[in-house]
């Protein structure tokens, strides 16, 4: 299957395969094989009636939406239900995150810039919820989409090795993308 993994690696964001003249038959369903295998089917339980979550055509980021009616006072810090709880695959985690329009639309922004929802936060009652600070005065409604979430696999294990020297060519430092 060393092969399959290889030309798997190399697929373009579309999925499109272009398989080397020289690949067996067999190594085609391999293929196919090892990305059925890496499809995953994600238990879902909805604690209230709020609209059911939708992986959408376009991003890789899902909608979460509130599952309270809430009001807020600028400065407040609220852990909005999400109204849902999920049990992820092994190896895998969640990071809840804003979405881009979530401070200008509903006037909160996520406490720890992010949410981490690891593989053990799995049981009926472990309800996802969103750390919110409000910037302003502010109404949320229950099916408000007011974050996103992302499945994502553990960090995979690693050393650090310390060096006196990097051997790259330095970039400008911090925060100097696109000074040129």
């Amino acid at each position: 299957m060393k092969y399959a993994d290889a030309i798997v690696k190399a697929l373009d964001v579309r999925g499109s395969i272009k398989i080397p003249e020289d690949c067996f038959a067999s190594e085609e369903f391999d293929i196919w094989m090892y990305k059925k295998e890496k499809e995953m089917n994600i238990k879902i339980k909805y604690h209230t009636d709020i609209d059911k979550i939708e992986k959408i055509q376009k991003g890789d980021w899902i909608d979460l939406r509130s599952a309270e009616d809430i009001t807020l006072k600028k400065g407040e810090i609220a852990y909005i239900k999400l109204g849902i709880s999920m049990e992820l695959p092994t190896g895998y985690e969640a990071i809840v995150a804003p979405r881009s329009s979530t401070p200008k639309k509903f006037g909160i922004m996520c406490v720890n810039s992010i949410g981490v929802i690891d593989e053990s936060y799995c049981g009926d009652e472990d309800e996802w919820r969103f750390p919110a600070i409000a910037i302003r005065d502010t109404e949320i409604h229950k099916n408000d989409r007011i974050c996103q979430f992302r499945i994502i696999e553990h960090q995979p294990e690693f050393t650090l090795e310390e060096v006196e020297h990097l051997g790259n060519e330095n970039r400008g430092g911090f925060g100097s993308t696109g000074e040129k």
